[in-house]
């Protein structure tokens, strides 16, 4: 796939809060030449574009505009948002079959892909609506991946910038496994400035931040509805290592082999993304504890598989 950004065509499947947050998003990130919205609600995809063709005198991009599933099979990068959106009191997990059926549906009406393309999965429950689309899609394994524990990782940062006062750009670690309840904060891997955070927070603190980074999606669901501003930086974050093949360390959902003892599954872990999808795998050491947690993520996973 070409580094040109004015040759990148990205199609976004669901025009809905998260889909049009990423395409308003990455237009004002002056990400791609031409970014398609495409929604069965062809009212709600129409009005969504002539929303923000009002902010494209302000941007480099210089295209927006709706588009059908013939338009996402020629497109450079296909986000598949669409499918069930999770309600007050249900896991991401509770989610499985209705948006099993709703994507298996999407890609039959899709047909053939270009050979290129790489799809970026944000639909719920990722890690298995990834395996999914792995399995459906045709394509090499790399070039399909989802989200992963990407946003789950930005909320640590958010949390432990605001809880440290200091810079979140400056804290480096992740959030492994599910994205979902049964994530874990990678504790081994935090650093503040190069400084370990157990260095910083005690057990008890540690713990503390990890209750409220996993529950946080609770919070706003319960307050607001949906969450989607957060998961639009997160997808505008992969897009730029995409287009601009960055070769940049993420916390994506992918096919492992043998990370940390856990393989054939897709699952949030550390992968180098670039122009081609995932690049490599970029296993981590994790502890004893760690390596526990992300086997038993693992295991939950492959039940709904």
């Amino acid at each position: 796939m070409s580094n040109d950004k004015l040759e990148q065509k990205i199609a976004i499947i669901g025009a809905g809060a998260v889909g049009s947050t990423i395409a308003y998003s990455a237009m004002v990130k002056n990400l791609a030449a031409e970014i398609i919205l495409v929604d069965l609600n062809k009212d709600k995809e129409r009005g969504e574009v002539l929303d923000m063709c009002d902010a494209l005198s302000f941007c480099e991009t210089n295209i927006v505009r709706v588009g059908g599933y013939k338009d996402v099979a020629d497109s450079d990068i296909i986000i598949l948002t669409a499918g069930v959106a999770q309600k007050p009191g249900e896991s991401r997990l509770d989610l499985v079959t209705k948006n099993k059926s709703i994507v298996s549906s999407i890609f039959k009406e899709i047909g053939n892909i270009k050979s290129t393309a790489i799809i970026v999965v944000v639909s719920n429950p990722v890690d298995v609506i990834t395996y999914l689309v792995q399995e459906i899609s045709g394509l090499p394994k790399n070039q399909v991946f989802g989200t992963g524990t990407c946003l789950d990782s930005a909320r640590l940062r958010s949390n432990l910038a605001k809880r440290l006062s200091v810079d979140g750009k400056q804290i480096d670690g992740f959030v492994l496994g599910e994205h979902g309840d049964g994530e874990f904060v990678a504790w081994s891997t935090v650093s503040v400035a190069g400084k370990p955070i157990a260095e910083i927070l005690s057990p008890e603190e540690m713990n503390n931040v990890y209750e409220e980074v996993k529950n946080e999606v609770y919070e706003i669901i319960k307050l607001k509805g949906a969450t989607y501003y957060g998961i639009a930086m997160a997808v505008v974050d992969i897009l730029e290592a995409l287009i601009l093949n960055q070769n940049k360390i993420l916390p994506v959902s992918y096919r492992l082999e043998n990370y940390n003892g856990v393989s054939d599954i897709c699952l949030g872990a550390t992968a180098v993304v670039g122009s081609n999808g995932i690049i490599k795998s970029w296993p981590i050491e994790l502890n004893e504890i760690e390596q526990n947690k992300f086997q038993d993520s693992a295991k939950k996973i492959k039940e709904y598989i």
